[in-house]
């Protein structure tokens, strides 16, 4: 198998964050909006677009894993041949994302206006439509192994049609991940801002601040596409983090309930980035190199955390 295969980097993102696109990686923290205060209706309709803009770009990562599962095996250039060694690991069948097309779709419509990132989700769909049918039909062709009873023909047309149009979709996947973080990146001072109007720098707000600074790792973490990280964008996004966890420790030391559910997940896991960055330095930020695996349990502990952060937050009043 390629190497790239050993970088099963999806978030549920970086995210992203997504490489070609943004770091894949899942950026599901807006659920873990307050619930309380931030009721500004301007600021309340943001999230909404925001939130189903972020739904959709975490369910459709699937077709990225998918063409990565079929460049693992298949020469792109040439196209398939029917004598690969791995050509029965196929492609991975895709989810049902109607609901979440339709929810960008009429958010995409809906205030606060945001053209050039309304417009980006618009052709993002477009591009998905195109390649997600023809991932679809190959999914089913190899799984049943048509190729040996027609010569691969069948593989040898969609392989024509599919290479363009992953193309395009990785493509519409990166513009449209690089306008949707940096809308979030918005929205999250406006929410952490309306938060500490309404109640101060309490739990809900270091909660707030931890997620936000986590997911700000997770955009600048590396994947199949991009497996070579900025360190200095790394370094930054590592001292936020640093910065939200101090700002927790202060409040613990203070409040004895500390932080709900994620404040001994949210400690360990800056002491793993750490390790983490120390073996990014001696790679000169190749993962590759001997991080691939630290990579993937950073990428399964955030999503871990961003579930705890969502019960955390039902729990905190």
């Amino acid at each position: 198998m390629k190497a790239s295969r050993l970088l099963s980097l999806s978030l549920a993102a970086l995210l992203c964050s997504v490489s070609a696109a943004p770091p894949a990686f899942s950026q599901a923290a807006p659920q873990t909006a307050a619930k309380k205060p931030a009721q500004d209706p301007e600021l309340q309709a943001a999230i909404a677009k925001s939130n189903a803009y972020t739904s959709l770009s975490n369910r459709t990562i699937r077709a990225i894993e998918s063409w990565d599962r079929y460049k693992s095996w298949v020469d792109l250039k040439k196209g398939p041949t029917g004598k690969e060694r791995y050509i029965d690991y196929g492609l991975y069948s895709l989810y049902d994302v109607k609901d979440e097309i339709a929810k960008a779709e009429a958010a995409a419509g809906q205030p606060p206006a945001q053209p050039e990132l309304d417009a980006a989700v618009k052709r993002y769909i477009a591009a998905y439509q195109e390649l997600a049918p023809l991932i679809t039909r190959a999914e089913r062709y190899y799984e049943r192994k048509d190729y040996r009873g027609d010569n691969v023909a069948e593989g040898r047309e969609l392989h024509a049609k599919m290479v363009p149009a992953a193309e395009a979709f990785l493509r519409e996947r990166t513009v449209f991940g690089n306008q949707l973080n940096g809308y979030k990146k918005g929205i999250d001072a406006r929410e952490l801002a309306a938060i500490e109007a309404s109640e101060g720098r309490q739990a809900r707000w270091q909660l707030r601040n931890i997620m936000i600074n986590a997911r700000a790792v997770m955009d600048v973490m590396p994947s199949n596409e991009k497996p070579i990280v900025d360190l200095a964008a790394f370094d930054t996004a590592l001292a936020g983090y640093s910065g939200a966890i101090k700002e927790m420790d202060a409040f613990k030391d203070k409040n004895a309930s500390g932080v709900p559910m994620i404040d001994s997940s949210a400690s360990s896991w800056l002491g793993n980035l750490r390790d983490f960055r120390e073996k990014l330095g001696k790679s000169k930020g190749d993962v590759r190199k001997g991080a691939a695996g630290d990579a993937n349990r950073i990428v399964s502990s955030y999503n871990m955390m961003v579930s705890m952060a969502d019960s955390a937050a039902r729990m905190i009043r």
